[in-house]
């Protein structure tokens, strides 16, 4: 006899946002997903918790925020403890038959079992006869790298009718990048229609629950990467045919405004299956016999991208935005290799240089504010922060109450720079260390955090108390808090000398960094240098990262550096993110870097 549970059909899409005729947006051309969408229940508040994909999917697979696993970092590889399990084991285990074609890209390692096929042919008609599958199809024809196809025409777009958001220079580039940008999702729609036609062939469409959703925002920049909702907000349509008809939320063809979260993704596949899930999800379920109650809130998280250190946390209702940076130092465009081959990017940053942008289109090239918060209803492009308005304070202080409650329920692992966090978990998984109080004291640690990325020349007496902590994250964020102020610190140089000594390296780069701020580079620069020669690949990284911040102050050691190189490779791809920054060093100083 025939499994009586529907089948599961997941089609996932690469770097783009909810820009479908589905949605309102007239310049789409999208008419397979604009059918697809008729006869399914429309998404409006979907969200991603990272806009990047690695994290992103490693919050899907699981149904658990990475924060609290160690892997909120870009191409990280943490590793899960026992008894964590993608949901796709539980799957199988209650007898569906799981495929997935063919990215992965989970940021963690792999437990065995995890899928009855993964790769180019991996096909839900492989599945037993009688036997209800999950299969996943990724495509990959709208990622951020196929925006630089440069294509000089569309047939469904033309490239002076693109829409420019207001932080982008309206310049011919931008619009074809923008025009490129929809080409491809029309593309991709071609692609999901050929999915669902071979699902209708094989008489399986009225047997199978479908689900469409990005994997984050749009890969044009200040989307990809980013916590602001041209980098979170996602499509979501969920066909749910009419035998299952019991386990719709709305009627086919309508609009739902209910917050949805990626972490949501999993536990609600388990649901429709008939599995509850299991308890050390962070996420509900949103459909199934097992649906949870509507979420208040979505949670999002920056970690490192690529080759580039940053720490950003928000957390949204359906209307109001907060956004909390604990790298207010550093500018938000930071020069990432692979973002900078957009042509938009590029060129957007060398009109800054020269002075040719307004305050909005600037804002990108500058530092960001300790705190952000936007009404996104009023500012959907999120320009405007209302994070010192008194008539919001009540609403900035409730979403920042919400954003500690989640850190607390999580075990948020990103106050620990990402070196030490490894170096501090020793045999244990880093989810392991996050949830035993005495090797990472979370209140503490936060509360360091929450000083420094705020502190102000009153705050230098908190800020040397920190520094003598015998914790060294604490340290950390003590000589962090240093480069926040700026040269008004230079009162803690005898301070931050003595932890240029430190035993913890990622203590001596920020106290490095900080006195390189008050105009100490000389002292500063030997040892980072000497931090390029530890182990811990995480610990050069960010060693690399201010090394390169020091431009003509840094230029023997760089000139050195780049003659040796490093080959370090980071995460699933072997990126060489430490050579990135090596190579962009050297070119900015006009030296040769090897190869």
């Amino acid at each position: 006899m025939a499994d009586q549970r529907p089948n599961i059909l997941w089609i996932t899409s690469e770097d783009n946002g909810p820009d479908l005729g589905a949605y309102g947006v007239d310049y789409a051309h999208t008419p397979a997903l604009d059918r697809l969408a008729k006869k399914s229940a429309i998404y409006t508040n979907a969200f991603a918790t990272a806009g990047v994909c690695a994290p992103a999917r490693s919050t899907i697979i699981t149904g658990m925020y990475p924060p609290a696993l160690g892997s909120q970092h870009m191409r990280s590889r943490a590793s899960l403890p026992k008894g964590i399990k993608f949901y796709s084991h539980h799957l199988r285990d209650a007898g569906y038959y799981c495929t997935n074609n063919s990215k992965e890209d989970y940021n963690l390692v792999k437990p065995k079992g995890s899928w009855d096929e993964s790769g180019r042919n991996a096909h839900w008609s492989n599945a037993p006869e009688g036997k209800p599958f999950f299969a996943v199809f990724n495509f990959t024809v709208s990622h951020e790298s196929k925006i630089r196809l440069r294509e000089k025409s569309f047939p469904h777009h033309k490239i002076e009718d693109a829409s420019i958001p207001p932080y982008h220079p309206n310049i011919p580039e931008t619009k074809r990048d923008w025009a490129q940008y929809h080409a491809n999702i029309t593309k991709l729609d071609g692609q999901v229609a050929k999915s669902l036609r071979e699902l209708k062939k094989a008489g399986l469409a009225e047997n199978t629950i479908v689900f469409y959703y990005g994997d984050h925002g749009s890969g044009m920049p200040r989307h990809k990467r980013w916590l602001w909702d041209s980098g979170i907000h996602i499509p979501l349509l969920v066909h749910i045919p009419n035998k299952w008809k019991n386990l719709r939320e709305v009627a086919p063809g309508k609009k739902t405004d209910r917050l949805v979260s990626f972490v949501d993704l999993g536990p609600t596949a388990l649901s429709l299956a008939g599995i509850d899930p299991p308890k050390h999800m962070h996420g509900k379920a949103f459909l199934g016999v097992h649906s949870d109650q509507p979420r208040q809130y979505v949670h999002a998280f920056r970690g490192r991208m690529d080759e580039r250190y940053d720490m950003v946390r928000a957390v949204r209702d359906k209307r109001y935005k907060y956004i909390r940076n604990y790298n207010p130092h550093q500018i938000y465009g930071q020069f990432i290799a692979y973002m900078f081959q957009t042509d938009t990017t590029r060129i957007w940053k060398e009109m800054y240089d020269k002075g040719k942008l307004n305050d909005v289109q600037s804002a990108f090239w500058r530092t960001k504010p300790p705190v952000e918060f936007y009404d996104t209803l009023k500012d959907p492009h999120e320009i405007n922060n209302l994070a010192d308005s008194k008539e919001h304070s009540e609403h900035r202080d409730r979403l920042a109450g919400e954003l500690k409650r989640w850190q607390n329920e999580i075990r948020d692992l990103g106050f620990l720079p990402e070196g030490e966090m490894h170096e501090r978990r020793g045999n244990l998984t880093p989810y392991e260390l996050g949830r035993d109080n005495n090797k990472y004291p979370l209140d503490e640690i936060r509360a360091a955090a929450e000083i420094a990325t705020r502190a102000k020349e009153s705050n230098l007496k908190e800020i040397k108390d920190m520094m003598k902590h015998q914790d060294p994250a604490i340290r950390y964020w003590g000589a962090t808090g240093c480069i926040v102020i700026g040269k008004e610190s230079k009162s803690l140089k005898s301070d931050l000398m003595g932890l240029l000594k430190d035993a913890c390296p990622d203590v001596r780069t920020a106290s490095a960094h900080a006195l390189f701020s008050i105009g100490h580079p000389k002292e500063a620069v030997p040892v980072l240098e000497k931090i390029l020669s530890e182990k811990n690949q995480f610990y050069r990284l960010r060693a690399m990262n201010v090394l390169d911040h020091m431009d003509e102050n840094a230029r023997e050691a760089v000139t050195r550096i780049a003659r040796v190189g490093d080959s370090a490779k980071i995460g699933a791809y072997g990126e060489n993110y430490i050579g990135n920054v090596i190579k962009k060093a050297a070119s900015d100083l006009g030296i040769k870097a090897s190869k």
